[in-house]
């Protein structure tokens, strides 16, 4: 694993690397943006309010969710708990992230958080399972990701849509077939193949049994579990 003995100092032309290395995946974020900000404006949210809501949230799943709850009167206990619980994945990301998070300035530290993403989420995990501590990814990744959801918002709320239906086209596999490949790609033992598919079969029982979002967690939860309880054997 990456030695903890320095801190951990951001490099900015890194940063500006994995910008770049995560613009191909932010093409599909704008289509869901665009669906979004459609979507939005179709449940009566004025444009403004729209785009201050994509900017400052950021997070596509509970933006959809909250929309369900919309109204003239917005049930506001159940909004803040469909959010809290479509996010809560974030609380474990979070954790994982820790041994390099520990490591920066505590205003850098919660600063890149804001932009955390399952996409560079993985990459940034993978990274660091390879041996290398990439927090550049977190930053720069999650810039150009929070900047095409921004961008597919606006398209939506302003031109209807461009894409009304992106799941029609199979785009919403694309970040799944993405974050499978960083799975595949990562370092491989009996360990972690039984946290995965200890955490598939949790998601899968609880995305039939429990209610709506949960099974992000419980497979999360699950997977962890197994991790936490089989611990590696570190050499003396």
């Amino acid at each position: 694993m990456p030695s903890q003995s320095v801190p951990y100092r951001l490099d900015p032309s890194r940063v500006r690397s994995e910008f770049i290395r995560l613009l191909p995946i932010s093409l599909f974020v704008v289509a869901f943006g665009a669906a979004f900000g459609l979507a939005a404006v179709q449940t009566g949210i004025i444009p403004l309010e729209v785009t201050l809501m994509s900017a400052a949230v950021f997070a596509g799943a509970s933006q959809f969710a909250a929309l369900e709850l919309w109204g003239d009167q917005v049930a506001l206990l159940p909004l803040v708990a469909i959010t809290f619980a479509i996010n809560s994945r974030h609380i474990l990301m979070g954790a994982s992230l820790y041994p390099m998070l520990r490591d920066l300035p505590v205003g850098q530290r919660y600063g890149i958080l804001l932009v955390l993403t399952d996409a560079n989420w993985a990459v940034a995990a993978q990274d660091y399972q390879n041996g290398h501590r990439n927090l550049e990814v977190i930053l720069g990744g999650g810039a150009v990701l929070w900047i095409a959801w921004l961008v597919g918002t606006l398209l939506g709320v302003y031109f209807g849509g461009l894409i009304q239906d992106p799941a029609s086209l199979g785009m919403d596999m694309v970040l799944g077939c993405f974050l499978l490949a960083m799975a595949l790609g990562g370092r491989k033992s009996p360990r972690v193949l039984l946290a995965w598919v200890v955490a598939a079969g949790a998601a899968m029982v609880a995305y039939w049994w429990l209610p709506p979002h949960t099974h992000v967690v419980a497979g999360a939860l699950a997977g962890g579990a197994v991790g936490y309880f089989w611990l590696e054997k570190t050499p003396a």
